[in-house]
């Protein structure tokens, strides 16, 4: 495993932030982590990056503990933190430059330069001053420094923050080509993007972990007990009528002869429907399963 937490936990005064949080995150996944605001997710980042100690618990990096071998740990590890602080009036390249001094690069430091600049699309902007860049360009540079030092672990809190929806797509595709070889732990509140390019879905709310599960899957993990079909007919029907179809439980007319249809979740009631409609000789112009899109599971779970 690349990423491992055993049990942690972390208290400010007499605030749990985490609480015993236990998650395992192999090489070559990139995982979404996501919460609602004060949920743990900075918490646990910056813990496992090394900038604050766990009140209790284990936190290892590709084998190393964070807390005995921080430096090892530091080494394999490229952070971007939400707020991206940047050294404002220092030049791009230099800036780059300057982290990769950080990192002895030596002979490495050019071709490194020159390939962050490539990959986050910064080759215009190199002799530019950081200050006068925009937001989303900052958050490239971000990215760059994150890195530019060939970590085996990207550990990224908001990366598209303030990006264009072109720049979004870009970054997207760069972190889904870095995720094949390297181990990238995401978090952001655009659910989107969590779609996207997360292969795992962990959510956490108030500190606890309250699903963790492949993307394709974390859509079931939810407490509620019925489904939603959407049906349109050729003409104008009573709720009424459909209210009196077995197993529908509740019908809502969205709009003209559109109705929103709900049944118990053992129930298909399709066939019912349909059955209805050559009985009173109706035309059922389209019928679907309303699936819960991922942001639908996270408010259930975090609510």
């Amino acid at each position: 495993m690349s990423i491992i937490t055993k049990n942690v936990t972390k208290i400010y005064g007499k605030q749990k932030a985490l609480n015993n949080v236990t998650v395992e995150i192999k090489t070559g996944e990139i995982v979404g982590f996501i919460g609602p605001n004060g949920a743990g997710k900075s918490t646990m980042m910056k813990i496992i990056t090394g900038f604050i100690p766990q009140t209790s618990g284990e936190v290892s990096v590709d084998g190393y503990d964070v807390v005995e071998q921080s430096m090892q740990v530091r080494q394999q590890i490229g952070y971007l933190p939400e707020n991206n602080p940047l050294y404002l009036d220092m030049y791009v390249k230099e800036y780059l430059e300057y982290v990769a001094g950080l990192y002895n690069l030596k002979n490495k430091t050019a071709p490194r330069i020159k390939e962050m600049l490539d990959r986050t699309g910064l080759v215009d902007e190199q002799n530019k001053k950081i200050g006068a860049l925009s937001k989303g360009f900052k958050q490239r540079v971000g990215l760059a420094q994150a890195m530019i030092h060939n970590p085996n672990v990207l550990i990224l809190d908001e990366p598209t923050s303030g990006l264009d929806p072109n720049q979004i797509v870009e970054i997207r595709n760069l972190i889904s080509e870095v995720g094949k070889e390297k181990t990238v732990m995401l978090s952001t509140h655009i659910m989107q993007e969590v779609e996207a390019i997360c292969q795992r879905i962990i959510i956490i709310n108030k500190g606890n972990i309250v699903a963790n599960d492949y993307t394709q899957n974390i859509q079931t993990q939810t407490n509620e007990n019925f489904q939603t079909i959407i049906v349109e007919f050729n003409k104008e029907i009573k709720a009424k009528q459909l209210e009196a179809i077995k197993g529908i439980v509740k019908v809502i007319k969205i709009k003209n002869n559109n109705w929103l249809v709900q049944s118990s979740i053992d129930d298909d009631v399709r066939t019912n429907i349909f059955d209805f409609a050559v009985k009173n000789k109706i035309v059922v112009l389209s019928m679907q399963k309303k699936e819960k899109s991922l942001e639908d599971v996270f408010q259930e779970l975090t609510k």
